[in-house]
């Protein structure tokens, strides 16, 4: 054997035995977790549910750092850009990784650049009508949009964003065509809702939660499955008939393309670890939100999925940002 035969046979023995320890000497430094968006908000509460109770079990110092821009596409761009060492990891949200590229050009791709670690948290959105709303049930919302096609309004949080595609999901699913009316956040729209301008709105379920639980608005259905834990009388969009209908938001760990697989497995490890804690389970119930968890290839799997389910009803729906 000649001695570059020996030197590469020498390095890949080096690689492959010192991956254990590659895990157990992690980290040996602050990890910076990215929350891509403003305090506030479920993609910041989830960051900061992860770094506070990785710091807990392990004694590890996990930087939250906030750093909101083009649609929170900034921050996954600044992950992506990132060493792939561990240290520099950013908290994903379906939206930008399932929407946002798909109807702007943004400096990162979800699959080839980014590395899913493990699903945190998964939600899904709701349907309200003003409590004063004609329509009890969401069959007599879509009995309603029916007769009147494009008469019937709806307001989102913005063009493009979960929420409207969500509601477009269901306009091709149940059949029907109303007129989206889409705002600059979460907040105007339900005022206008509460002020009667609006036949519906979808919302998330964090943000509206107060609405439900004073009455000011009705909730019709979550856009789930199934069942929502935090509103357990609310029915899901499942339970009318339309079967295989689920538009959930997402939220996970995620770092740069090429972080090392036993630091990733040790992440995804402890991360499950902290979903399953009681006191997290219920913060994040509060929130609406179901704990998630699972490994790192199953993350994977549900962008995938909804990445291509995304971009059919962006595509069937005709969904352009400006």
């Amino acid at each position: 054997m000649n001695r570059r035969d020996f030197n590469l046979l020498a390095l890949a023995a080096g690689s492959l035995y010192g991956l254990p320890s590659l895990a157990q000497e992690y980290p040996g430094k602050a990890i910076r977790l990215i929350i891509p968006s403003t305090p506030g908000g479920g993609t910041d509460f989830t960051g900061r549910q992860i770094a506070t109770k990785l710091a807990e079990i392990n004694g590890w110092n996990v930087v939250p750092d906030n750093r909101p821009g083009a649609g929170t596409a900034l921050g996954l761009a600044e992950a992506a850009r990132a060493k792939p060492d561990g240290y520099e990891l950013v908290i994903a949200q379906s939206d930008n990784v399932s929407l946002i590229p798909l109807l702007m050009k943004v400096a990162y791709d979800p699959i080839k650049d980014l590395t899913p670690i493990a699903l945190c948290a998964v939600t899904p959105l709701i349907i309200l009508v003003n409590e004063n709303s004609p329509y009890k049930t969401l069959p007599d919302l879509l009995k309603a949009a029916k007769a009147q096609p494009g008469k019937l309004t709806f307001g989102t949080s913005g063009t493009g964003g979960g929420v409207h595609v969500a509601m477009e999901l269901l306009q091709l699913t149940a059949g029907v065509k109303m007129q989206h009316v889409p705002y600059k956040g979460s907040s105007p729209a339900l005022a206008d809702l509460m002020g009667g301008h609006l036949d519906f709105a979808g919302s998330s379920i964090s943000s509206a939660a107060g609405m439900i639980h004073s009455g000011k608005v009705r909730a019709l259905a979550v856009t789930s499955a199934k069942r929502n834990a935090s509103l357990p009388n609310v029915p899901a969009v499942a339970e009318f008939g339309y079967k295989d209908f689920n538009a959930i938001s997402f939220y996970g760990v995620m770092g740069p393309a090429g972080i090392p697989a036993p630091i990733v497995a040790r992440l995804n490890a402890d991360i499950n670890k902290i979903l399953q804690r009681p006191e997290v389970k219920a913060a994040f119930q509060a929130q609406g939100f179901d704990a998630g968890g699972g490994t790192p290839e199953e993350f994977a799997a549900l962008i995938r999925a909804d990445i291509q389910k995304s971009r059919e009803v962006i595509t069937t729906a005709g969904i352009k940002v400006e």
